[in-house]
């Protein structure tokens, strides 16, 4: 199919063949509209809003990555030419409008338009994230987001949401973990999969049979360098008992 833009670089892969079977991805990691896109015809003040990206995501998902020794998988181009959180079924991959932000460029895509966006951004990253786990006999896949305080207006109450779709058993073994933390960690917050922002977990965990969790962190959490090191240093002392937790348990049921 042809391309009537020039995406660029779409997916990063950071530390590509690390140590350890943690294999983070951070779909929303950039902010980056291809010129020809025009911005979407976003309003200023919503260029570089959680609409476009999940801010400090990328941020956060690079230090567990430092801290765990860990591949990442990162996307290269916003949420909103491509979510690749989204499968291409849903229209919420290439929405027209993001909470109260409308996104004048998406309205009225064709489908051939939205084809084309699909083989350029979804498709390599797809690959991408396959490609890092089948680096490890056992992977733990790893998803990092960002969400905003408030949402339609009202406030949001959890800081730390921990995501699984039909699989809990990651989530479970965190949360066993979580009381030290000085944050509120909540179960399927601010989101579930009721939502269908669980899609990496379907599309890469569940059929691998995989342990795995989608991590949620409150922005307002993620505004400084030492904020996201000390949210990264909680997240990955939250992670490694989990995972420790988890391999005895399958060790004594084997």
């Amino acid at each position: 199919m042809a391309r009537d833009v020039d995406h660029g670089t779409v997916v990063e892969t950071i530390r590509p063949g690390a140590s350890s079977p943690v294999v983070l991805v951070c779909e929303h990691a950039s902010a980056r509209i291809p010129d020809a896109y025009d911005a979407l015809g976003l309003a200023a003040e919503d260029r570089f809003s959680h609409a476009v990206w999940d801010p400090g995501a990328e941020a956060l998902a690079r230090a567990m990555s430092s801290d765990l020794d860990a591949s990442l998988v990162a996307g290269r181009v916003s949420r909103l030419i491509y979510d690749c959180n989204r499968p291409p079924t849903s229209e919420r991959a290439t929405p027209d409008r993001s909470e109260l932000i409308p996104v004048p460029g998406n309205v009225g895509l064709t489908s051939t338009q939205r084809a084309t966006r699909t083989e350029a951004v979804y498709d390599p990253f797809k690959a991408a994230v396959a490609a890092a786990l089948d680096a490890h006999k056992d992977p733990v896949l790893v998803t990092v987001h960002s969400f905003t305080p408030t949402y339609f207006d009202k406030p949001r109450l959890t800081q730390i949401g921990l995501l699984h779709d039909t699989d809990a058993r990651l989530v479970d073994a965190m949360l066993a973990h979580a009381a030290p933390l000085r944050w509120r960690v909540d179960r399927n917050a601010p989101y579930g999969p009721g939502d269908g922002v669980t899609h990496t977990l379907q599309a890469h965990a569940l059929p691998r049979g995989i342990a795995n969790v989608m991590i949620e962190v409150r922005n307002d959490l993620l505004t400084t360098d030492q904020a996201v090191t000390d949210m990264a240093a909680a997240l990955t002392t939250l992670l490694k008992p989990a995972l420790a937790d988890l391999t005895t348990t399958e060790v004594h049921h084997a």
